[in-house]
This record gives structure tokens, C-alpha cells and sequence, in this order.
């Protein structure tokens, strides 16, 4: 797994800033994508709350952030019901006095094609990929809208756009995801609230290597990282931090004329007709 890089963070270019972060732990030792980005927006400035279904998560994240001297607040919830997202938003204004940047990081997969996909899988990976988004844009909006703006960040997927394996329910959770952007970002565009999706290619993260670990792809996990590395057009994966640099860099106000930009972080494997 990725140690965290030592670089420069640009200067802090978001001090000033509070940035919500939803699933900002991690699913298993190491790196996640929610985990990497609340870190790397703590180190650019902001102030953050991260929520998690699982506190203890949260804390995790919260304890790398507080030993660097960021500032942060955790929150355990459920941000696919009404009440966890409005209680995430509460936390950031009782917290910090306002709200600038949201980062949906939820993100739930089912291996399955459509004969093999039950209605129970399916909306339970819309309600946690797209319902969730979803609930803490409406929550999130109005709050931005009273300090002159924000930056609505979801982590889509390139499954949304390309075909990858039997995913059926999680890359149309995803593609809907990415229309959400869109429609959100056309809406407030006059009243400042951006919003852009990244879609991840492959990176390799404790939610990835969990099902390869799993009998879905053996139990050879080093044999399986170099056979998805062998896909990429670079010949490696990509990393949490590769999400959490693009998520910094769309939250800044270097960003500031991008909005609704469907972004893939992906080595160049969306470029290829199609995966080998």
C-alpha cells in the first residue's frame, strides 16, 4: 500500500477553508481514498469533518490530521439516511462556522452481471452510491450558498463510462453519479457552487484488495496486482493519493472555471478502445 508522500502541499491553498469529507476512513489497513483526500485537504488548509458509518474510522483519520496539526471533527452516521446527512452538515457549521467543500467518497461494489444482480443489491448500491450523494448536495447547497460558493466533489468511477467486468449495478449507480454532477453544476454555476466528479480508473486501495483477496479472484493477491497493474497503460496502478491530489486541486480556487468536468484518474486507460 501507498506510504503518505512528502510534498508540498501548494502553499495551503485552502486555508480559510472547511471541507466535509463522507467516508473519510478507510475499509482496511492502509490508504483509502476518503482517508488520503481528508489528509491531503488538511495539509492544503482547510478544516475538516470526516463521516463515516463507522467512528471509529473517522477518528483514525482524524488522529493523522490532529498529530500534523490540522484541525478536524468526526462524525459518525449514515449519510444514505436524511438525518446522518443533515447531522454532517450541523457538525461542520457547530464546528467550524461554515461549510465550503463536500467530498461524497461513498462507494459500495456487487459483482454481478443483470441476471445475476437481485433488486436487494441493486438499490442498496444506489442508495449508498448515488442516494447518498444526493442527500448531502441538498443538505450541503444551502450552506454553501451563504458564504458565496463551494465545491461539490463526487468520486465517481471510469466503470460509469467504460466496461470493466460484470458490475451492473455499481457502474449505473456510478453513471448516475455523474449526471447528478452535471445537473448540480449547471444549476449553481451562476451562484458559485462548482461541482466535478473524478472517476477513478484502477487504484489500488483496501476496497479493491478486499475482493481480490476474496474467492471472486483467488487467493494469489500478488499474482492479481500485477495482472491489473499489466492493464494499465502506465503498467502500475494508481493510489489513493492520486484521487486525493485531483480532489485538492478540483476544491482549490485554482478550479475555479472547472465545473462538471467528469475527470477520469486513470493512467490513460479510458484512451484505449478497450481493456486488454
Amino acid at each position: 500500500m501507498a506510504e503518505s508522500p512528502n510534498i508540498d502541499d501548494r502553499k495551503r491553498r485552502l486555508d480559510g477553508k472547511v471541507a466535509l469529507v463522507i467516508g473519510a476512513g478507510s475499509s482496511g489497513p492502509g490508504w483509502g481514498t476518503g482517508k488520503a483526500t481528508a489528509v491531503h485537504l488538511s495539509r492544503m488548509g482547510a478544516q475538516v469533518v470526516g463521516m463515516d458509518l463507522k467512528l471509529s474510522a473517522a477518528d483514525e483519520t482524524g488522529s493523522i490530521i490532529l498529530g500534523e496539526g490540522g484541525a478536524f471533527a468526526s462524525v459518525g452516521g449514515d449519510a444514505t439516511d436524511p438525518e446522518g446527512a443533515r447531522n454532517a452538515v450541523t457538525a461542520c457549521i457547530k464546528e467550524f462556522g461554515r461549510l465550503d467543500i463536500l467530498v461524497n467518497n461513498l462507494g459500495i461494489s456487487h459483482y454481478g452481471g443483470i441476471a445475476d444482480t437481485a433488486l436487494a443489491d441493486w438499490e442498496r448500491i444506489f442508495r449508498t452510491n448515488v442516494t447518498s450523494a444526493f442527500l448531502m448536495c441538498k443538505e450541503a447547497v444551502p450552506k454553501m450558498l451563504e458564504v458565496g460558493g463551494g465545491s461539490i466533489i463526487n468520486i465517481s468511477s471510469l466503470a460509469s463510462s467504460r466496461w470493466t467486468k460484470p458490475l451492473t449495478a455499481y457502474a449505473s449507480s456510478k453513471a448516475a453519479m455523474n449526471q447528478l454532477t452535471q445537473y448540480i453544476a449547471l444549476e449553481y454555476a451562476s451562484k458559485g457552487i462548482r461541482a466535478n466528479a473524478i472517476l477513478p480508473g484502477m487504484i489500488l486501495t483496501p476496497m479493491v484488495i478486499k475482493p481480490m483477496e476474496s474467492r471472486i479472484f483467488g487467493s494469489d493477491l500478488d499474482a492479481e496486482v500485477k495482472k491489473r497493474d499489466a492493464i494499465c497503460p502506465t503498467g502500475k496502478m494508481g493510489n489513493a493519493w492520486d484521487i486525493a491530489f485531483a480532489a485538492g486541486f478540483l476544491a482549490s480556487d485554482e478550479a475555479r472555471y472547472i465545473n462538471g468536468v467528469l475527470l477520469p484518474v486513470d493512467g490513460g486507460l479510458s484512451c484505449q478502445v478497450c481493456p486488454p
